[in-house]
């Protein structure tokens, strides 16, 4: 017993520590010499456990042994049953870069790769460019008359946006843009939808997948001389048309064509082009855009390119001028009223010089929308989220503690506290997650799963959040005018919901059906080599990566299994006594979770794709892992500030919660049910350790949101802020203030309404309080001041039953 105890302890810290096969194969020889020293099994017993160790132990490590015997069948098993990896599937692979998304998938994530990363800074130029421009074109937007009288900005607000530079964010200064970093184009939209929705929108379009980021990364030279100072100067207004009517999440099934033929344009014929024909819809700024980039499948029926006929999806650049070109009526998506609508084209004659990159790039538009979605995905989508966050948890909060019922502030309320928990908790997540990829971005890297994360998980929080928001704030959320703040948030959430990729995709079929392929340390590897056409060199790539993974999952099995016992307290990491427990406990739920894909890979094989509420489930553990990551960094970031610590606490705590939720349920669900069982009882040997947040820690959250602190500053930072004591969100604030400043009076009245004193709680007992001397006249009057505050910040907007005027006092 004592000499098997010790080749298990050898087989278990070998895998622990991830030990090369060759390293613990010595380690097993070292303990057998041992054994065959000391023990006093007899020599038959020891030669014949030498032969077994020696069967094993030799093929594993003597490489063309392993592929004769082993690696050789298995690749022509794999070889036949593998489904073979389509265009958009593998440029969509291609596209982006592997990020922190890999050490999640690693099952021991490198922490020191997170703590090297920097904080997200302003320089000098953005902040003056956010405290002046951006916020003088706040302060220009009435987002009542935007999206319920004029159905557009103001040509004032449009003509700033394009002499100010909002539209060129991104466009490098040598071509008259701003060039700035993606943090402050997350701020700017944060702090642009803080105040409206629809001029958020707007500005986001020419900085994100506008035609304006495809002509940096890939314009010719010509391209970028020409366009790229027009739309810095908002000359040209840009849009790009991807989705159509029979063609939105299923690229490949795209109508649109284009044919490489002869024809006239402007004057000149014989000029070698493409004729075009589209139908595009929910195209934003489509209505007023000037320069429509344009995604087709490009035909070569004459072979006047290449001896290939169907050359790919491809991109073009068109002026709206064309002829043949066609903008439709505008569309008008949840009552907001940026600028969207469908675009046609028939018979649309166009140069070769107009496909973006030139020909070179022809049938690579799939690969190049890929690689630049990553700023809508991962900027600004997830920036007009957060704004959502930050208003409902700043203004919420302060309507919850002037807003009474029964003589208390409804924010004491445990079912109010419940929002307001789920209001600064997910903004506090929002706010981290988005923060982590604007960091990405600005050093170098397109993390195209991580983009996809945040986007996903930023619009669901947010849909959350409003949804809270609009529970608390019940008939003054739902009854729309001027002073309704919320109401337009509430609607936008749809927008988000759907733009960019739906969540429901995104979240079944792109996060982990993408991250498992690129971020797996040995996933696409594997496939790689069972594709590759050099069958020599396919098999032995494929053999030192099918045995790395063998090794992969038994160190996974080991370490999930000893973490679950030890509840991971022994792992070393890094952070405070009060962030320890959190990094420790991500490392457990990274080896989980790499083992569980595996798993699934292993059981389900190719159709994992199909398995969308399997590979949905695997998603939403990635993505709260990620969120894990975020708040713990951005607590750090932000100078560990103790006071911090509850909304660092919540956060945590439910993404655990989710992460658990999300592997329970693939091993619930696995369609071995004595795999999943074993599983569950690997990951999770004990019990359930994570659970939501409780209620004291809800209390605590919530409790942030009722009155000014330097963390609710934190939380709140960035979005627009009003002194209008009469606005939308100014006259909560007004209120607030003096609330907070006449509480002592307020504890002063109920005194003595309990002794005796006075006869009435209700506003009646100033009067009496002053004439009794309780209060002083300055105190009456301030009193009165408040009263008059509370009831023009929980007022709602009247109507009159002719043409929506506003009813005045």
């Amino acid at each position: 017993m004592m000499w098997a105890g010790l080749f298990i302890l050898i087989i278990l810290v070998s895998a622990y520590l991830r030990l090369p096969l060759l390293v613990w194969s010595l380690l097993l020889t070292v303990g057998f010499v041992a054994f065959s020293i000391f023990s006093d099994a007899t020599l038959t017993q020891k030669t014949l456990l030498w032969i077994l160790f020696a069967a094993v132990v030799i093929p594993l490590n003597v490489k063309p042994v392993r592929l004769t015997l082993l690696s050789r069948a298995i690749y022509r098993v794999m070889k036949k049953i593998m489904p073979t990896i389509s265009q958009t599937e593998q440029e969509a692979l291609e596209a982006g870069d592997v990020w922190w998304e890999a050490e999640l998938f690693s099952g021991n994530p490198d922490f020191s790769f997170l703590q090297n990363l920097p904080a997200p800074v302003l320089t000098d130029e953005e902040q003056a460019f956010l405290d002046g421009p951006v916020e003088e074109f706040c302060e220009m937007l009435d987002d009542w008359q935007i999206t319920h009288v004029d159905y557009d900005l103001t040509p004032e607000a449009w003509q700033f946006a394009k002499d100010n530079g909002l539209f060129a964010l991104i466009i490098p200064k040598q071509y008259g843009g701003k060039e700035y970093s993606a943090y402050l184009h997350s701020q700017a939209v944060l702090k642009i939808g803080s105040r409206s929705g629809s001029a958020a929108v707007t500005v986001m379009v020419p900085n994100s997948l506008g035609p304006g980021k495809l002509l940096m990364t890939y314009g010719t030279k010509e391209q970028k001389d020409y366009y790229l100072p027009r739309l810095a100067k908002g000359i040209d207004i840009p849009c790009f048309g991807l989705t159509g009517p029979n063609a939105g999440s299923d690229a490949g099934a795209m109508p649109d064509t284009g044919v490489v033929c002869y024809g006239s344009y402007e004057g000149k014929d014989h000029v070698l082009g493409i004729r075009l024909n589209w139908d595009k819809r929910y195209i934003t700024l489509a209505p007023v855009a000037t320069l429509l980039g344009i995604a087709f499948k490009l035909n070569d029926p004459e072979h006047l390119l290449s001896e290939k006929e169907d050359r790919g999806i491809t991109l073009a650049l068109i002026k709206r001028d064309t002829e043949g070109v066609e903008v439709g009526k505008r569309h008008f998506p949840a009552n907001h009223a940026f600028m969207n609508g469908p675009i046609r084209g028939k018979d649309v004659f166009v140069p070769l010089d107009s496909i973006i990159g030139g020909v070179d790039y022809v049938g690579k538009g799939w690969s190049m929308l890929m690689e630049c979605l990553g700023d809508g995905r991962a900027i600004s989508l997830p920036a007009l989220g957060t704004a959502a966050g930050k208003m409902a948890s700043k203004y919420t909060g302060a309507y919850s503690r002037i807003r009474q019922q029964f003589h208390t502030p409804i924010g004491y309320f445990e079912g109010i506290e419940e929002a307001l928990a789920e209001i600064a908790g997910q903004t506090y997540v929002m706010d981290a997650s988005r923060s982590l990829a604007a960091v990405a971005l600005d050093n170098g890297a397109v993390p195209s799963v991580i983009s996809a994360i945040v986007k996903q998980q930023t619009m669901e929080r947010m849909r959350d959040v409003i949804n809270h928001a609009m529970d608390v704030h019940g008939g003054h959320g739902i009854c729309m005018g001027p002073h309704n703040h919320l109401g337009r948030a509430y609607q936008l959430t749809p927008v988000g919901i759907t733009v960019e990729g739906a969540n429901i995709l995104t979240r079944t079929m792109i996060i982990f059906g993408q991250g498992a392929m690129r971020s797996h340390p040995y996933l696409l590897k594997e496939v790689q080599a069972v594709h590759n056409e050099n069958q020599k060199q396919g098999l032995k790539d494929f053999d030192h990566a099918l045995f790395a993974h063998f090794g992969f999952i038994i160190s996974n099995i080991v370490r999930s299994l000893w973490f679950g016992l030890t509840f991971a307290k022994f792992i070393r990491s890094p952070g405070d006594k009060d962030t320890r427990r959190y990094y420790q406990q991500l490392v457990k739920m990274s080896s989980a979770f790499a083992l569980l894909a595996d798993i699934c890979v292993a059981v389900l094989g190719g159709s994992l794709k199909r398995r969308e509420k399997i590979s949905g489930r695997l998603a939403d553990a990635l993505s709260n892992m990620y969120v894990i990551s975020a708040v713990l960094k951005h607590y750090e970031n932000q100078g560990s500030h103790k006071e911090d610590l509850v909304l660092l606490k919540w956060a945590c705590e439910d993404a655990l919660f989710n992460v658990q939720t999300a592997l329970k349920g693939i091993m619930k669900n696995l369609p071995v049910p004595i795999i999943g069982a074993l599983c569950n009882f690997i990951i999770f040997p004990l019990t359930k350790p994570y659970q939501r947040p409780n209620d004291k820690a809800g209390h605590n959250v919530a409790r942030l949101t009722l009155s000014p602190s330097d963390t609710l500053d934190r939380l709140s930072a960035g979005i627009y802020n009003s002194n209008d004591k009469d606005n939308s969100t100014g006259r909560i604030t007004h209120a607030l203030q003096l609330v907070l400043k006449t509480d002592d009076l307020q504890h002063k009245l109920r005194a003595a309404y309990k002794q005796g004193n006075l006869h009435s709680r209700d506003q009646d007992a100033y009067v009496e309080a002053k004439e009794k001397n309780i209060i002083s006249n300055s105190e009456y009057a301030l009193l009165i001041e408040t009263e008059e505050a509370i009831q023009n910040a929980i007022k709602v907007d009247e109507f009159s039953f002719s043409g929506w005027k506003i009813e005045t006092p």
